[in-house]
């Protein structure tokens, strides 16, 4: 039989084919068995075969007669019906020609089903897509015996196109008949203990924090046909490994079982008594089947669109009959941004997680960024809506809700959606707020919970201390742990405490940003009262060179030891030999190299760190020091530590000299006061930031421990395969639910589609679902007015020198000393760079961001915001940055 001729397919063959040959259905089973999902043994008679049927009994003619006439207005009028009924009657009169009938029943012995029950399920071209679902609009038939049987099941299938039902809904949903044409799945029956379906949100509220499975005893149809009130398990959706929340036990006052005869019968009540007060699942498998659905959710839905699945259970193993896209959930968010868009930003996460991320990485993400986002209203009272989602992943970056951010902040503490733009940047329109009747009940509110938050915030600044000491202590405990002497089990252990560890400490961060935003907001309304219009400037300019910014510390740090390389004879040697090596400084350098001590103990104290840490695909600086080493190649002639602090100092002591001048002597108290604390909020923040980074030490260290495990076993083909799984199928491998099959076929397309998003330009804002109309990445500014760009002034100061346009900071060798950095962001991992630069502009981030703090810092003149900054301005043009006016003038 040629492949042409061909119209029964296996499950990998109507992968291949695609939906509108297999169907929805029929082509996500064949997507569930290749990524090893337990799915029962069948296979798809394709569309193509009710193509040749309809020919075959010469049913087209009639079909162009009477279906064209059919209208969303007309479809259930009694003349209609019948015109429906009769032409139903045809197709189930009619006969599969020879052939189709062959090839089925070939294929059943095949598959090794020949005189098996099974079930025949209609799977059309269009159902089960991220659009249309067609649930329940086509039949299906169980508990279907002999090839006779199976046969007129078929042409069941092919009729229930023409239901009223059926032709009602492709009307509403404007799809033209000829381009939804049935497939049939034919597949093992599984004799089913319990039954039913879950889905990775809830459908009915819209949150996507949780797992919902509804479950029967017996087959699944009473729980579908909404026969019977089921048992409704409900799961966090978060976890590395489902938790039950709650279980609300249904009636379930019937089950629908097999026929000895065949078909099924649904019996109303129970000749088992107590029955349906019984869990129609166990504790254990609730979490065993919550697990395959998140497993569902990452593979079929790239952990971005939840699915909706049927499942069975045969008293032993789970066995999965269906997947498919939720389409239409409730938007879940407060009640006063219901009329409004959700505007989608990467505002300053784009400084830290500019990239695509990685699979194992979205989870950790989601769950950190919503315990530091609503660190801050939690303690000062707020009643933050549970199970808000505070991040999406859009082509594979990171987006944060600013909608929700900005009613928040104003809805809380009164700071308004203008203020909180600024302070986090980027392109997201300031969200509409009614403003609330000033009333002492509102105000009163809101300056408790500012008093609240201040306190908290205090409180967080007296034990922050002992709270990075905890982590150091916990993370190096981890370092000096030799993982591969723990089972699989205690690796599951191993991260779940971690998870625990990192939750917990979150929302120290969550208060460190608020404190740095409080106090800087504070010190710049002060200044703004002796100096108009330039506060913000002035806040810039007395913060100065300051603090101990720990990532700035780096930078310094970086220096010095650029200096002593410069001096030390064998590390100058080996830093310019023409087959340097990076990552063999241990061996080549003596002991009693002065260079070689202190790198060492610069990685003691921050090998935890990396080039855009926030990946947990990057490797930590003290497994490949390179990018470091590279930088010290680069400063080694040029450092001038002490030159630098001086020109800090100069720049430092004029700004005060002039606040001096001009402020009368109890504002001068009040600006230094607020100056102090903004320092000390700053250094608190990046500290905070550095220890929560300090906790994706062990957690690489775990996963790449379960990845040389996954690889010794042939599950993963790379140890750094283990980067592209998600937490589920670890956490399925670990716990013994899975041997892994198919993981590597995941692995590599997860790892393809990455490599595609990549080259996807990423939009700042995104509005629902889509990016904004009005995106300005590279048009807002497309004719800078007098060739004059605006962004937000950061860091104090003015210089002008040649642009630099640097993507990532492993180009650092291009830039030169004395050049402007140019960067679409900028994370910890750029710091050392900064020091080479003259000035800095980037395309997103706000007052708050990492580059304005440690700019601030090193006294660098800083715009950032810039639209376009990385299209428009061209390498080698000179250009000057004024970070007092935030502007970059071409």
């Amino acid at each position: 039989m040629s492949a042409s001729n061909k119209i029964i397919l296996n499950w990998d063959e109507a992968l291949k084919a695609g939906p509108m040959v297999a169907g929805g259905k029929g082509r996500n089973l064949g997507r569930l068995d290749r990524y090893g999902f337990p799915v029962p043994p069948g296979c798809v008679l394709s569309t193509q075969a009710y193509l040749i049927f309809i020919e075959h009994n010469g049913l087209g003619k009639m079909i162009k007669e009477f279906a064209l006439g059919i209208t969303v207005a007309n479809v259930t009028d009694p003349k209609i019906e019948q015109q429906l009924a009769r032409f139903r009657d045809k197709i189930i009169g009619g006969a599969l020609p020879p052939d189709s009938e062959a090839q089925i029943e070939l294929e059943l012995v095949n598959q090794g089903l020949s005189g098996q029950p099974v079930a025949v399920r209609s799977s059309a071209s269009l159902e089960d897509s991220g659009t249309t679902s067609f649930a329940g609009i086509q039949d299906s038939y169980l508990n279907v015996t002999g090839s006779e049987n199976i046969f007129e099941a078929v042409k069941k299938c092919y009729a229930s196109l023409w239901t009223t039902r059926a032709v009602s809904y492709r009307r509403k949903m404007n799809i033209p008949d000829d381009e939804l044409l049935p497939a049939v799945v034919i597949m093992t029956m599984v004799q089913a203990q319990a039954a039913g379906i879950g889905f990775t949100c809830d459908p009915r509220t819209g949150r996507q924090d949780v797992i919902i499975i509804n479950a029967n005893f017996g087959l699944g149809e009473s729980v579908v046909g909404g026969l019977v009130e089921p048992d409704e398990y409900r799961l966090d959706a978060l976890g590395f490994i489902p938790r039950l929340l709650n279980k609300n036990l249904g009636k379930k006052d019937g089950r629908t079982i097999t026929q000895a005869k065949g078909g099924t019968a649904f019996i109303k009540g129970d000749s088992t008594p107590g029955l349906g007060d019984q869990q129609a699942l166990s504790n254990e498998n609730i979490t065993k089947l919550a697990l395959l659905l998140v497993r569902v959710f990452e593979a079929l839905g790239a952990g971005e669109l939840n699915q909706d699945v049927e499942w069975a259970f045969d008293g032993r193993d789970f066995f999965l009959l269906q997947a498919r896209p939720v389409t239409c959930f409730p938007r879940y968010t407060y009640a006063e941004l219901q009329g409004q868009p959700d505007y989608w930003s990467n505002a300053n996460v784009k400084d830290a997680l500019p990239m695509v991320q990685c699979t194992l990485n979205r989870r950790l993400v989601t769950n950190l960024f919503t315990s530091i986002l609503t660190a801050p209203f939690k303690v000062a009272g707020y009643p933050v809506l549970p199970g808000l989602i505070y991040n999406k992943f859009y082509n594979g970056r990171i987006y944060v809700n600013a909608s929700l951010m900005q009613w928040e902040f104003y809805d809380a503490l009164g700071i308004t959606p203008k203020e909180t733009n600024e302070a986090a940047g980027g392109r997201q329109p300031e969200l509409y707020v009614e403003e609330k009747e000033t009333n002492k009940k509102t105000n009163r509110a809101r300056n408790w919970r500012k008093l609240k938050l201040g306190l908290a915030i205090l409180r967080a600044h007296k034990k922050a201390l002992r709270d990075f000491e905890s982590v150091r202590v916990y993370a190096r405990s981890w370092r000096q742990t030799d993982l591969t002497r723990l089972t699989d089990q205690e690796l599951l252990t191993a991260v779940i405490d971690i998870t625990a560890r990192t939750k917990t400490y979150a929302p120290t961060l969550g208060m460190m940003n608020s404190s740095l935003g409080l106090s800087f907001q504070m010190l710049t309304a002060t200044l703004e009262k002796s100096f108009p219009g330039e506060g913000n400037a002035m806040a810039n300019a007395i913060m100065l060179g300051k603090g101990n910014i720990t990532s700035a510390e780096q930078g310094y740090r970086l220096l010095k030891m650029a200096e002593k390389a410069h001096l030390d004879l064998d590390a100058k040697n080996y830093l310019t030999a023409v087959d340097y090596n990076p990552l063999e400084w241990e061996t080549v350098l003596p002991e009693n190299s002065p260079f070689k001590s202190s790198f060492r103990i610069f990685l003691d104290e921050f090998g935890h760190r990396a080039v855009y840490e926030g990946d947990l695909n990057n490797p930590r600086w003290r497994e490949d020091p390179s990018y470091l080493l590279d930088l010290v190649r680069t400063l080694m002639d040029g450092a001038d530590y002490g030159n630098f602090k001086r020109n800090q100092l100069e720049k430092n002591k004029a700004s005060q000299q002039r606040i001096n001048r001009a402020t009368p002597y109890l504002a001068r108290l009040m600006v230094n006061w607020w100056a102090k604390q903004a320092i000390r909020s700053a250094e608190m923040r990046e500290t905070s930031k550095s220890e929560l980074v300090r906790l994706a030490e062990p957690f690489r260290a775990v996963a790449m421990e379960i990845g040389r495990r996954l690889v010794e076993r042939g599950v993963l083909v790379n140890r750094e395969d283990v980067f592209h799984c998600s937490w589920p199928d670890l956490a399925a491998i670990l716990s013994g639910h899975w041997d892994g099959r198919g993981l590597a076929t995941l692995v590599n397309e997860r790892r393809d589609r990455e490599n595609i998003l990549r080259k996807i330009p990423a939009p700042d804002l995104i509005v629902n679902e889509s990016p904004s109309p009005h995106e300005t990445t590279h048009t807002s500014q497309a004719s800078p007015a007098n060739n004059v760009m605006t962004g937000v002034g950061v860091a104090a100061g003015k210089s002008a020198g040649p642009a630099r346009l640097i993507n990532h900071p492993d180009e650092g060798n291009r830039l030169n000393l004395g050049e402007v950095l140019v960067a679409p962001s900028t994370d910890p991992g750029w710091t050392p760079l900064f020091l080479k630069a003259s000035a800095l502009v980037m395309e997103t981030g706000g007052s708050l961001s990492h580059g304005a703090i440690v700019a601030r810092e090193f006294g660098l003149p800083a715009v950032v915001n810039v639209p376009g900054a990385m299209v428009l301005i061209k390498d080698g043009q000179t250009v000057t940055v004024d970070g007092n006016e935030g502007k970059v003038y071409l």
